[in-house]
């Protein structure tokens, strides 16, 4: 292999990345070795056979090489680029000898798939050891890797053993065996290190290629189209995949046996599998490193929401009346976090961010986007707000070269069954009750927002500013006859102790309240300050949640910025029954906000070129109520909240249900015209606008609250 065609090679794959939409996240690159290094991977595509040796040269700066199908060799136009990138065809008779003389020497890494072919299905049957299932019938994955793994580090340590004794069979093996820096040989290792592959989304799409395919052949096959449907849609249409390296697998432990010691040290020639015995043992062992590294390639699964719904779905108990999508969004809400909690396994990145849009309105189109295609491919009957299964689906028998067009679900559940531990996690998430998981969701809910109050309080305490830790507590007030919950919203720079006298007024009135903490409060300014507004749009949409899960009926109010993000889920959710919002911010009076955005993108700049010191992060605030606001007005949280403002405007007239605004008129901070035309812009049929004669913004505290808690209690009284 010319260096300078594998480097050119690397070259054109890069830039032909630049066109795919492909997003490759690596992780567990401290895991490769120095030295003879071979990669075991498992084997779904055949793309795979071209980015990963490309990626793994990224990181160890080595040429590596690769095990590639035959019949990729026979297409013109991919066989001098496979060669020129450093493939070997399976059936190239002289390709032991080639990996041996290479992999020796540690200059040239090799990729070698264990199962020795694609498993599209993913099906891997392991009982006492792994099988691999196709339509040919079961078969063993493939121990050629590892028998060469050990023909590598055999010779070098025999090389070793036979360095200082002047015998002829050492200068032999040194000129057999290609070895011109003998030194650099000695003092290196075999590994084997296994890598595993995870594609999100995984299913077949169409793409260019695709429909391109249609157009010129008259009946492609099954075969034909299926790849071209998975990894044309991989390339064009997206995809996130995740390259995981794991331990290394040493094999210089394995030539412990006393009859291989025998051979290290002969001084005839001998070769290390040329007679029956140490056959047997060359294939005893491989079977063993084989059965290691499969445990850890398809171990080392990354898994995404096609696998958590998949299995989810699969194991989800029959009914006859249909599977209520709400309580499988919550079983997929609650499988994620006990995946998370409990670690047992490797989870998309994206698992680490909030998940509560799965139980709102399914923004990013996780659940539904999951639920179409299971649709499409005949596994559930979707129904209004209800789904109907078909159980056989699961275990009817596809099409090898089929089955990611003509059931992925399938596939998406198979790639979770050889991660045990998350296999069982899942399915007794997905076989508890709907009692039971609605109670296990709001709990789960309740205890992070708890959680995550402690951590960012004691991350951002400050002595002598931050309140005491009762004023940022989340207020939940649960009346055992309600009439309905109510969520209680508080503003910008306050906490959850802002809305403790209306909560426990309409709590005394028959109503189950609860006051969340929005992310960045009851803490201190800098935490406000690194904060974003979709952060207080989640917290929000947790409280609703747990209140989803406790009452019938909800109502949703909040105060000043809090009645901003009241009015932003109600544009999003269909359950509620009315909104009531408290000088909700649509126009400010301070004029000095429109700078901001300006003010906030100088401080950004100044950041990047490390001149933090002559930023104005902070404006000083003289709040109504000192005991509970931040006495520093964070500029980028002004900022945001702006942003939310013009999130929310064009927003307001999808809003259906009825509203009552209440407006102080001579708030000093919130202009009570912005305010009005909040209010005109409503879509609700019933809207009723209150205005009292107060000289102060925060109207529910202090003077005359009752007044105001009455209005609202008025108004929530009619519709429930």
């Amino acid at each position: 292999m010319n260096r300078f065609a594998f480097e050119l090679s690397s070259y054109t794959l890069k830039t032909f990345s630049g066109f795919s939409k492909a997003s490759i996240r690596i992780k567990g690159q401290e895991n490769i070795p120095d030295g003879s290094v071979i990669f075991r991977a498992n084997h779904f595509t055949r793309i795979e056979t071209i980015f990963l040796p490309y990626h793994i040269h990224a990181i160890t700066q080595k040429q590596v090489w690769s095990l590639a199908a035959r019949e990729l060799f026979e297409v013109p136009v991919l066989e001098g680029f496979l060669n020129k990138l450093g493939a070997v065809s399976t059936h190239d008779p002289n390709r032991d000898e080639l990996i041996l003389q290479t992999l020796l020497s540690g200059n040239i890494q090799w990729i070698i798939f264990p199962e020795g072919m694609m498993v599209k299905n993913k099906k891997l049957i392991k009982h006492n050891h792994f099988l691999l299932k196709d339509d040919a019938g079961v078969s063993r994955p493939h121990t050629g890797a590892a028998a060469l793994a050990l023909r590598c580090e055999f010779f070098r340590e025999r090389l070793r053993r036979l360095s200082n004794t002047g015998e002829p069979e050492f200068d032999r093996l040194v000129k057999s065996l290609k070895i011109t820096d003998l030194d650099g040989v000695l003092a290196q290792t075999t590994c084997i290190v296994p890598v595993n592959i995870t594609y999100y989304p995984g299913n077949a799409r169409d793409n260019i290629i695709g429909s391109i395919a249609k157009t010129i052949l008259k009946e492609p096959s099954k075969r034909v189209m299926d790849e071209l449907m998975t990894e044309g849609g991989m390339l064009f249409s997206g995809v996130d995949i995740t390259i995981r390296f794991g331990d290394p697998i040493e094999i210089n432990p394995y030539l412990k046996d006393a009859y291989i010691e025998s051979m290290l040290t002969a001084k005839r020639r001998v070769r290390f599998d040329d007679d029956i015995t140490s056959k047997k043992i060359s294939k005893q062992i491989s079977n063993g490193i084989m059965e290691r590294y499969m445990s850890a390639v398809y171990g080392m699964t990354t898994l995404n929401y096609d696998h958590v719904m998949a299995c989810i779905l699969k194991h989800f108990p029959y009914k006859k009346e249909g599977i209520d999508i709400y309580e499988f969004s919550c079983k997929v809400y609650y499988a994620i976090t006990c995946l998370l909690l409990n670690r047992i396994c490797y989870v998309s990145d994206i698992f680490h961010q909030n998940q509560i849009h799965l139980l709102i309105n399914d923004r990013y189109k996780r659940i539904e986007n999951f639920l179409l295609l299971a649709e499409k491919t005949r596994m559930i009957e979707i129904k209004g707000k209800r789904f109907f299964k078909d159980q056989a689906r699961f275990f009817i028998r596809s099409d090898f070269h089929a089955i990611r067009m003509e059931n992925p679900i399938v596939v998406m559940a198979n790639e979770v069954e050889p991660v045990t531990a998350a296999e069982i996690c899942l399915k007794k998430v997905a076989q508890k009750s709907r009692r039971q998981i609605l109670e296990l969701v709001k709990g789960r809910l309740m205890e992070k927002m708890n959680v995550d109050y402690s951590n960012a309080y004691n991350t951002h305490y400050i002595e002598g500013e931050s309140k005491k830790k009762r004023i940022g507590q989340p207020l939940f007030l649960k009346h055992d006859n309600e009439i309905a919950g109510i969520l209680l919203i508080h503003g910008y720079m306050a906490a959850p102790e802002e809305m403790k006298s209306c909560a426990q007024y309409l709590h005394g009135k028959g109503f189950t309240v609860f006051a969340p903490r929005l992310a960045g409060h009851g803490t201190a300014p800098e935490d406000l300050a690194k904060t974003t507004y979709e952060q207080w749009v989640e917290s929000v949409e947790e409280a609703y949640a747990v209140l989803r899960h406790s009452c019938d009926k909800i109502i949703i109010g909040g105060f000043s910025t809090g009645a901003g993000l009241a009015l932003e889920l109600a544009c999003r959710v269909k359950e509620c029954q009315a909104i009531f919002a408290v000088a909700p911010p649509m126009q400010l009076n301070d004029l000095g906000s429109y700078f901001v955005p300006a003010i906030d993108a100088w401080n950004s700049m100044i950041k990047k070129i490390r001149l933090s010191s002559i930023a104005k992060e902070f404006l000083e605030n003289d709040p109504e109520n000192p005991h509970i606001n931040y006495i520093r007005n964070p500029i980028a949280g002004i900022h945001q909240l702006e942003l939310l403002m013009d999130h929310l405007s064009p927003k307001l007239q999808t809003i259906e249900k009825p509203v009552l605004v209440v407006q102080s008129r001579k708030d000093p901070v919130v202009n009570p015209r912005g305010t009005q035309k909040l209010f005109e812009k409503l879509g609700s049929k019933v809207k009723e606008y209150y205005l009292f004669d107060y000289d102060r913004h925060g109207i529910l505290t202090g003077r005359g609250v009752e007044r105001v808690f009455q209005s609202i209690e008025n108004f929530i009284r009619q519709w429930v």
